[in-house]
């Protein structure tokens, strides 16, 4: 029990820092997610959390080996910990390392459900440990892009759980709403407690799916766009390949027709013979 460790309230402590910190920057009313007060708060909040996943490890308050039953009330929050790390990790900006943010925060939410499914917390399918096509990653899908499409069944399986758990995120909102004034007065009991926080996983459950999804879809566009850049620019004829293809005209007196090259598809064209055949 991670409140009768000595270092309880100490992690504690954190927990609720990167809670509040991220909090702050979801409903905050700054313009930007890039800006640098916002971003501050992110990497707070990050450090806070991550100092309290590598306390909680060291205890070793989680296995999956165990029962739900014996995990003590006041230590189910801290279950929260790799889903708040993932939610925290998708609000970096670094544009240039937005792969790798998209990577971390996703490895986060899957062990946060993978956590929650060992202790048969919630009915949910677990995603698969790696993104899709992430052993493809840098070539071409052989089917091309019609292969990626999902199928019509597929994607109306899709549709109907996004609205079962839009429903059931509505409703766990609301019982928290309705608990939560109560159980952070102090005047709960443990088993107010422990159904609060049930609650709270819960709905990181479906927050967590959504996400997982959400990031999947990116990585694809980005993984895309990447290849997409390595194709082109290895597809593009060199300077000095176009320098040797273009005709070898005389500088005195070019000819007026526009020339195609066969290599770059460039118009070359002699302005000076047009002058004169304008103006004769």
């Amino acid at each position: 029990m991670a409140e009768g460790a000595g270092a309880g309230p100490r992690l504690a402590e954190l927990l609720a820092a990167g809670r509040r910190l991220w909090e702050e920057v979801e409903t905050g009313a700054e313009p930007s997610s890039g800006a640098p007060a916002v971003q501050d708060k992110v990497r707070q909040g990050l450090d806070a959390l991550q100092q309290a996943a590598a306390m909680v490890a060291q205890l070793d308050l989680f296995s999956e080996n165990e029962e739900l039953e014996e995990i003590a009330s006041a230590d189910l929050k801290y279950l929260l910990l790799p889903a708040l790390l993932g939610a925290l990790t998708l609000k970096q900006v670094d544009l240039s390392r937005r792969l790798e943010h998209l990577e971390s925060a996703r490895a986060h939410f899957w062990r946060f459900l993978t956590l929650c499914r060992s202790y048969g917390l919630g009915s949910f399918h677990l995603p698969p440990a790696s993104p899709p096509g992430e052993e493809d990653a840098g070539s071409p899908s052989p089917g091309g892009p019609a292969a990626a499409q999902p199928s019509l069944v597929a994607m109306a399986s899709s549709r109907q759980a996004k609205i079962e758990r839009y429903k059931q995120k509505k409703e766990l909102e609301n019982r928290l709403a309705s608990m939560r004034t109560f159980v952070e007065s102090g005047q709960a009991d443990e088993d107010q407690i422990r159904e609060f926080y049930v609650l709270q996983i819960q709905k990181w459950i479906n927050t967590s799916l959504e996400e997982i999804e959400s990031i999947d879809q990116e990585m694809v566009i980005l993984r895309s766009r990447g290849t997409a850049k390595q194709t082109y620019a290895s597809g593009l004829p060199s300077v000095r390949l176009l320098k040797k293809q273009m005709p070898i005209l005389k500088a005195s007196c070019r000819p007026a027709v526009p020339l195609q090259n066969s290599v770059s598809g460039l118009y070359v064209t002699c302005l000076k013979c047009l002058c004169r055949n304008k103006n004769p």
